[in-house]
């Protein structure tokens, strides 16, 4: 199908929908496919089934887990089909991407026991008229061991060698068990059995999707688009989200703990998770972005923002309003005394809009010295807006009504003209 074929409304629906589905992404391999599949789907009104394989051997959906299923979400707004696959076979073995060692094998229970889990956490995200569950067990289980002979007779030793831990393991010695082989090859057939358009995944999952790829152009069918997300940082701003480094929002959680955990996401962050994380259009991602760089918007007002959005989608309206006012209660105003003295600050004192924060408490006469004033900030006694500051070398923008503190006594509310 040719681009000047289509009319202008088709080419214009193209586009639109070229520009929602790069949003946020890392790679789309081939981008040139993906425009030719959407033009299909566009002039002849079939949706593009797009597939997400979820290991079920951790069913505890985290706002790092969400990246991907946002992504889905979005093709499903678009008018596709997405497919959900629950690796109940796969699980069996367990992903070895990005592990140095054979994982456990999980049990028939543990994994229908964390399916189950996956399948209510899923919906909170997605429209489950528009998702079809399935468990891979459907088609891989029926295999002959002819069949699996013939399946692993197509990929070459040295092409799973390719992969970087595979790589890493067998450089070093380690053991790497055969079984471990066939978790890619498994996942090609998901999309071989699926006949699956468009397969996502995160940066680590890169080899598993061109596996299936590979595999479909082997057994005769179209091939698919693997398109990748990228991998979010925790709320400690250097990591990867994860449970067990305890710098993760879980979508389970209370409202209350995921408001509260929201407003702990760096500053710097917070225009990517809005971009990954959330259900905002890309119209209103520029507004907040734009927002952000240029000052008008508050950064605290941002977060406050981002922390409502993410217990709305995951809890509703209700159950957000009721965290922000609980948040705004509890931490904005519990520990502030009733006469806060105002200060008007010189703007002589500002650089490019901002001030050293060192600059402002001995204005503030929080600290008699530059000395006492960045000890003061290393030991974690100063807060602007109930947020601790911990950089001595810090500019921050002030807005007036701003509330600074040292120490449990020395309180300023800061004036603007």
């Amino acid at each position: 199908m040719k681009w000047d074929e289509l009319t202008q409304v088709q080419r214009e629906e193209v586009e639109r929908q070229l520009t929602v589905i790069s949003r946020g992404v890392v790679e789309i391999v081939p981008e040139d496919e993906l425009k030719q599949k959407l033009m299909k789907s566009v002039v002849t009104g079939k949706p593009l089934n797009v597939k997400l394989g979820l290991d079920p051997s951790a069913p505890d959906i985290h706002v790092g887990h969400t990246v991907v299923m946002q992504k889905l979400r979005q093709f499903q707004e678009l008018g596709h089909q997405v497919q959900i696959i629950i690796g109940d076979f796969t699980g069996r073995i367990g992903d070895p991407t990005g592990k140095s060692e054979t994982r456990k094998q999980l049990t028939e229970e543990d994994v229908l026991r964390n399916a189950e889990t996956y399948r209510k956490q899923i919906f909170k995200i997605l429209d489950p008229e528009k998702t079809k569950v399935h468990f891979n067990s459907e088609w891989l289980a029926p295999m002959t061991f002819a069949d699996v002979v013939k399946l692993s007779a197509k990929v070459t030793v040295a092409r799973m060698l390719e992969r970087d831990d595979f790589t890493k393991r067998y450089q070093g010695g380690l053991p790497i068990s055969i079984h471990e082989f066939f978790y890619p090859l498994m996942q090609g057939m998901d999309s071989v059995a699926l006949e699956s358009d468009i397969e996502l995944g995160g940066t680590d999952q890169k080899f598993n999707l061109l596996m299936g790829r590979t595999l479909q152009k082997e057994y005769g069918k179209d091939t698919q688009i693997a398109i990748t997300t990228p991998i979010i940082e925790g709320l400690d701003g250097v990591q990867k989200m994860s449970k067990s480094l305890g710098n993760y929002i879980g979508i389970d959680e209370e409202p209350n703990e995921i408001y509260g955990k929201a407003m702990s996401v760096p500053d710097e962050l917070m225009v990517k998770y809005y971009e990954l994380v959330t259900d905002l259009s890309n119209e209103e991602l520029e507004i907040i972005a734009q927002g952000i760089k240029e000052g008008t918007m508050h950064p605290r007002d941002a977060k406050m923002k981002l922390a409502y959005t993410l217990v709305r989608m995951f809890h509703g309206v209700e159950a957000a309003e009721a965290a922000q006012e609980y948040f705004v209660t509890v931490f904005q105003q519990r520990a502030l005394p009733d006469d806060i003295a105002e200060f008007v600050l010189p703007e002589e004192e500002f650089e490019g809009g901002k001030m050293r924060l060192i600059k402002l408490l001995t204005l503030l006469e929080f600290a008699a010295s530059n000395g006492e004033a960045r000890r003061s900030i290393q030991q974690g006694a100063v807060k602007l807006n109930e947020e601790k500051l911990t950089d001595p070398n810090a500019e921050i923008e002030i807005a007036s009504g701003d509330i600074i503190q040292a120490g449990k006594r020395k309180f300023a509310k800061l004036l603007r003209k």
